[in-house]
């Protein structure tokens, strides 16, 4: 006992008591003990399964597949749809890669040779060489077409949508450059299931057949790996090519199955009029096999190269090209609709074997509308508010004053423009209309100094020059002929704007984003517009501020990913409408008469499908990579010609850097070793879809520049143009130093204060004060400067594209490989 009689108190262990590791027996808890331990309680993740319904491992590997079974089902159905009963007839486009073949021989041996029903008049109307072929022994029904291949666009245009295509190969050397261009252009746009065909080796010794044939394949596994050339001389050689056609695995296109389309067969054309005479528009009547998904008659239809349209009804007239002669009978499906089968002699309009399926409802039907309404009196303001009451008040006591002859009076003084305000409205303009006016300015001031002092000597010095001049013509008149030839296929315009655009790339790799300040404008004034960044991956930006105008023309999805699977699905899931494989006729109204012109000439429709939303203007991203063939510089805002999916059209990119962050930085020429995103103008496409960029030449012919796929539809992404200012230590301290010859006034040093400087060797500081006033700067940074080091400020702004979409787009002219300019190294100075 203590004393006083206080009991002593019993210890208690607090919430810091040491607790040591079990004894590691080697054996683990059972089932049944860790049953009893937790006393009938549920753990919270077997509850959580059983509210999200998850399957044991057999239900998971059972659902598996099923969902493999019932995918592989669907690709053999329609793979057994395609040339058949039920489906459209095999399209098959004969391509020649060389022009020392002759494509039409091709056609022709599978005319005569094979055993099938010729349907001339059953191809595309029009067309140099186009026929349907029947083939009852192979159960298979097929639409031949061979294109104009000095038309690139009707190539691409038809290799869009055909299920097979066929290359027509020279048996020594493959395919020439225009052919080596074509597949460059099909490779990058989609390639569907193909085959290899060569002619001439049966004309050869035997001797020679099979290593003829081993030469060729070894020259074409360099784009065609594993691929089968095809001989076609006698009619078994056709009929071998024939099965391989019918019986290969096709390639699926994404961009094209997810969209009903159809390469128009026949066409013809009703001019509109009213009251006041012709309109200039009219209604196209055109026919031909649905393809990819069914088409619906409320949805928009895009014509390659002419625009979007609507639909007012879709006729379906008896299929003209059916597998077995005997006339079926037509039996309601879906919905009541009716359901197409071959040689149908159903009568419910009037017309024999002419039925209307569906007509187009106003109330349903999606409109043409591409552009956000501009509501030109959003935003006007009606009275003015107390803070701009206070800045008028602040600039009329703050008046402007400027120096004028004596005796003027005001109302003449206000006549007069100030020298100041008029450099700073031409600075400001310059900044707007171009990217890069900031990396000649002093260039060009330079280039006026040094043809002053040549104009100054050569004045000093007339007898000098007249001997040069003599000299100069003794030279030129002993040049030789073929020196003359060179010469005179030489385009000078063209050489030296080639030579300007590559000293821009290359002091543009040299000196990234680097511009000089300018003398006569002080740098608050010239570089308003610009920013400085903490940090340029977390440093704050509203995608929101200080939008163009255009901005309020364009549409914008809320979340544009969840919106392209919901399109999608739907899209997929859809069997309303002419079903694939039907043959019918639709009505297009509004269409102007250039479209069949187009057709009468020999050029192909083809007609797809829009999903919802994708006649809409946006802006649109798309991820490319420069094409190893162009060494040309591209540079930003230029005009090109870019196909994305199944539209074509000429607009103006702006390109930036393909990162995670929230911000991206404008690239001034197109990067040939990263890939690079281009920003336009353009409708509203869901991805996935192939994009080829195109540039014109000015003879009219058009180059691969570019190849990649669309990535976005984002106008919140911003793009950021950094430019760079430099200047050279001067004085170098411990710590600090005196920087010169970035700013030129104390007025600028004080604006630019807050900026975070930088050196190439890694310093970072800041400006800390200003020395005298010609623009000496005192900068602190964390380390001690070199002397032959460089100081940088990195200033940013948002730039746009620029709105010059234009869905026109002329045809280019046979494409002829140019030799490439060779730049040797120049001196930048």
């Amino acid at each position: 006992m203590a004393a006083g009689g206080d009991q002593q108190q019993a210890h208690r262990p607090g919430s810091y008591k040491q607790k040591n590791k079990l004894h590691k027996h080697g054996k683990h808890r059972t089932k049944g003990e860790i049953g009893r331990e937790n006393k009938g309680k549920v753990a919270v993740m077997a509850i959580t399964k059983k509210q999200r319904r998850e399957l044991r491992k057999m239900d998971r590997r059972n659902k598996a597949n099923q969902l493999r079974r019932n995918k592989k089902d669907s690709v053999l159905t329609e793979k057994r749809k395609l040339g058949s009963r039920d489906g459209p007839p095999h399209l098959v486009a004969v391509i020649a890669l060389h022009s020392g073949v002759d494509a039409g021989a091709v056609t022709k041996i599978l005319k005569a040779e094979v055993d099938g029903v010729v349907h001339e008049d059953q191809g595309v109307s029009g067309a140099v060489d186009s026929f349907g072929l029947v083939l009852p022994r192979f159960k298979q029904r097929f639409t031949f077409y061979r294109p104009d291949m000095t038309d690139l666009h009707s190539v691409l245009d038809v290799a869009k949508i055909a299920d097979s295509l066929v290359f027509v190969l020279d048996s020594n050397e493959g395919w020439d450059s225009y052919g080596e261009y074509c597949l460059s252009c099909l490779f990058s746009q989609g390639l569907p299931s193909h085959a290899l065909v060569c002619q001439g080796i049966a004309d050869l010794a035997v001797k020679k057949r099979t290593e003829s044939r081993r030469a060729l394949s070894r020259l074409v596994e360099s784009r065609f790996q594993d691929a089968r050339l095809f001989p076609i001389d006698t009619e078994q050689d056709a009929l071998l090519l024939v099965r391989h056609l019918s019986a290969q695995k096709q390639r699926r296109l994404a961009f094209r199955s997810r969209r009903s389309h159809l390469l128009v067969q026949s066409a013809t054309y009703i001019s509109n009029t009213s009251q006041n005479g012709a309109t200039g528009l009219g209604t196209l009547c055109v026919s031909g096999y649905v393809r990819g998904a069914p088409l619906k008659v409320n949805r928009l239809v895009h014509i390659a190269g002419h625009g979007d349209f609507q639909l007012s009804q879709i006729d379906a007239p008896s299929d003209p090209l059916p597998l077995t002669a005997a006339p079926r009978q037509a039996k309601p499906g879906r919905g009541g609709e009716v359901e197409m089968m071959d040689g149908a002699d159903g009568d419910m309009n009037g017309d024999h074997g002419v039925r209307v399926l569906m007509k187009a409802d106003p109330e349903e039907r999606e409109s043409l509308q591409a552009e956000a309404e501009v509501d030109p009196m959003d935003g006007e303001q009606t009275w003015p508010t107390e803070a701009e009451l206070e800045e008028a008040e602040e600039a009329r006591k703050n008046k402007n004053v400027m120096k004028v002859p004596k005796g003027t009076s005001d109302y003449q003084a206000m006549w007069i423009i100030d020298e100041g305000e008029k450099n700073e409205e031409e600075e400001d303009d310059d900044d707007v209309d171009s990217c890069d006016d900031d990396d000649g300015m002093m260039e060009d001031e330079m280039d006026n100094e040094s043809q002053d002092a040549g104009s100054e000597c050569a004045s000093g010095d007339d007898d000098d020059d007249e001997e040069e001049e003599e000299e100069e013509e003794i030279s030129s008149t002993g040049r030789t002929g073929a020196d003359q030839k060179y010469d005179e296929c030489m385009d000078e315009a063209e050489e030296g704007e080639g030579l300007r655009r590559y000293r821009e790339a290359r002091a543009n790799e040299m000196f990234p984003d680097e511009v000089d300040t300018p003398l006569d404008v002080p740098a608050k004034t010239r570089f308003q517009r610009y920013r400085g960044l903490k940090s340029f991956r977390s440093s704050p930006w509203d995608p929101l501020e200080n939008l163009p105008p255009n901005y309020s023309r364009i549409f914008q999805f809320q979340n544009f990913e969840r919106m392209r699977r919901r399109m999608l699905a739907e899209a997929a899931s859809d069997e309303e409408g002419a079903m694939v494989g039907w043959y019918v006729t639709l009505h297009i109204v509004d269409v102007p008469p250039s479209v069949m012109e187009s057709f009468q000439a020999g050029k192909p429709l083809v007609l797809v499908s829009l999903l919802p939303h994708e006649q809409k203007m946006s802006v649109m991203h798309m991820l490319v990579r420069q094409h190893p063939s162009n060494t040309e510089p591209i540079k930003s805002k230029e005009e090109l010609v870019f196909q994305c999916g199944f539209r074509r059209f000429r607009a103006s990119a702006i390109f930036s850097q393909h990162t995670s962050s929230d911000k991206h930085k404008l690239e001034r020429f197109l990067r040939p070793d990263a890939p690079t995103v281009m920003s336009v103008y353009a409708p509203i496409t869901f991805p996935t879809a192939g994009v080829l960029v195109f540039k014109q030449r000015d003879n009219g012919m058009q180059d691969l520049v570019a190849t990649g796929s669309l990535l976005s539809c984002d106008p919140r992404r911003v793009v950021l143009k950094r430019i760079v200012l430099s200047g050279h230590p001067f004085k170098i301290n411990r710590r600090s130093a005196v920087v010169r010859y970035m700013f030129f006034n104390r007025d600028d040093i004080l604006w630019f204060k807050p900026v975070e400087l930088r050196t190439k060797w890694g310093r970072r500081g800041h400006i800390k004060e200003a020395l005298g006033t010609h623009g000496h700067m005192k900068c602190v940074f964390d380390n001690q400067l070199r002397s032959q080091d460089t100081v940088l400020m990195n200033l940013y702004k948002r730039v746009y594209p620029h709105w010059t979409y234009d869905p026109y787009v002329p045809a280019p002219l046979p494409w002829v490989k140019r030799d490439q300019p060779v730049y040797h190294d120049i001196d930048m100075e």
